[in-house]
């Protein structure tokens, strides 16, 4: 489920929760916030940069699990097996 992002749409009517904004999590078909849970002051979803997960695990590690070799080059011709 993706995670919305709200904001007051009039910070000097909001309370300190949705003032500096908030996210909610929410189906796509659900529909949007208008007002604040905390106060009941009127909300605008706000747009952001979505956030993507990078893998917990390196390169290296999955490579190495998966079998492949890593060769380091220590000079003409010459290669070192790292894994």
């Amino acid at each position: 489920m993706p995670i919305y992002e709200y904001r007051a749409a009039d910070p000097k009517h909001a309370c300190r929760h949705c003032a500096d904004g908030f996210e909610v999590m929410q189906r796509i078909s659900d529909a949007r916030l208008e007002t604040c849970p905390e106060c009941g002051a009127n909300v605008v979803r706000v747009i952001s940069a979505p956030s993507l997960g990078s893998s917990k695990s390196s390169l290296d590690d999955r490579a190495k699990a998966a079998g492949f070799t890593k060769l380091k080059r220590l000079g003409k011709g010459e290669y070192e097996k790292q894994y």
